[in-house]
Formats: C-alpha cells, structure tokens, sequence
C-alpha cells in the first residue's frame, strides 16, 4: 500500500493531533493498539448499552459530536483519526464484535484514497468489511457514509467519486447495506470544492454546521424505529 508523503510540519496541528498515524509514519495494524486499548477501558467504564448506533472510521467519524447529533439516543465512538477501511478490519474484533448495535455507521475512504488505493481497492475493502459484520452481527443496518469531497483534498475527488460509485452500486439491493450519499449535498451541483462552510480551517475535517447536515443524511437511511 503507498504512503503518501505530506511533510509534518506543513500540516495543521489539529490534523496531526485527529490523525496520529501521519504524524508518526507508521503503516503495521499495531499502530492502533493504544486506541483500541482506550475504547476498551471506556467500555469497561461505561458498559455500552444494547441497541446503540454504533460509529467507526477515521477523524470524520473521531471528532464527531455524537451526543450533540443524537441527544436521545445511545451510541458509541469508535472513531480512530488517519486510519482506513484495512484498518477496520484489522482491529473488527475490538471495534465491531463486543457491540450489540441497533445499526452501525462507517465513514472510512478519504485516507486509503489518499494513500493511493484505487477506486476497486477500496471496494474490495469494503465488501470485506461488510462480509464479516454480516457474519458476526447479522441482520444489523449498516450505513456507510460516501467518501467526503474537501477543499484540502479536492485533486483526489476524481478517484474518491469513482470508489463511491462502485460501494453505492454494491450496496444498492443488498439487504441491511445503505450507501449514505453525504457528497451530493456537499457539493451541491459544484464543480469545484464544497463551500468554506462545511469546513474547519484545514478545509478537511467537518465544521459544527457540517455534521449538523451530515447528521439529517444518516437520520434519513436509519430504520424506523432508531429515528428522532
């Protein structure tokens, strides 16, 4: 798998703090022990409830305010900044198998995109990281959240736009898989990057207002009875 290579020191403190694996290089699984170690002892602290939505993927997913966007329901964040689609399967037994969810929502893409995956790659990511919450929790809604245009990575939308092709036609008739299309909004009818407003600073990570819309696109898709 490529790296790429984005000199630190010209990245925004807040990036590097969301995503640790830039800042430290690292490209083996055991770069996540610590995190995963972390939500452990969250958990050993605060027993999950049954039936929560469960969140896992990269910073979009770390440093959303979950409790802010679903105030009434139970959920869990299992968010883990700079990691990817086989980074998820490499720790599903510490992200996903504990959990007994009433749905599950994945954003995961724009770091294995960036790190040169091609558009099947991720794909053939997905499909098996779909196979194995299918095995090991079958029957539980699983959203996945469209790869995210943005203004810092707007060069790589070409590719981002090609794998949400093939995860929303995979997804598309298959039961308990929905393909949240959160890029349509974003963009708008642009061809050029989203607006500023949907951005922090770094013109990558979601702003307050944007997971606000983001949160309206996945209360769309989840089943009936887990909506507001």
């Amino acid at each position: 798998m490529k790296t790429l290579a984005i000199p630190s020191l010209l990245l925004p403190v807040a990036l590097i703090l969301a995503c640790p694996a830039l800042a430290d290089g690292a490209d083996d699984a055991s770069r996540w022990d610590k995190d995963m170690a972390a939500f452990e002892e969250r958990d050993r602290q605060s027993p999950p409830a049954e039936g929560a939505l469960l969140f896992v993927g990269s910073s979009s997913i770390k440093l959303w305010d979950l409790e802010k966007s679903w105030p009434d329901r139970a959920t869990i964040n299992n968010g883990f900044g700079g990691s990817t689609l086989a980074d998820s399967i490499a720790h599903f037994d510490r992200l996903f198998a504990p959990y007994d969810p009433a749905a599950i929502v994945i954003y995961a893409g724009d770091n294995d995109i960036a790190r040169g995956l091609s558009p099947e790659e991720f794909l053939a990511d997905f499909k098996t990281l779909a196979s194995k919450i299918e095995a090991k929790l079958p029957g539980v809604p699983v959203i996945f959240l469209a790869v995210k245009p943005s203004r810092q990575r707007w060069d790589l939308w070409p590719t981002m736009k090609a794998g949400n092709a093939l995860v929303a036609d995979y997804c598309e008739g298959r039961e308990n898989l929905y393909f949240a299309d959160i890029a349509e909004p974003m963009l708008a009818g642009r061809d050029e990057a989203p607006a500023e407003d949907w951005f922090v600073a770094d013109g990558l990570h979601l702003s307050e207002s944007g997971y606000a819309r983001w949160t309206k696109v996945v209360d769309a898709l989840l089943p009936e009875e887990e909506r507001e």
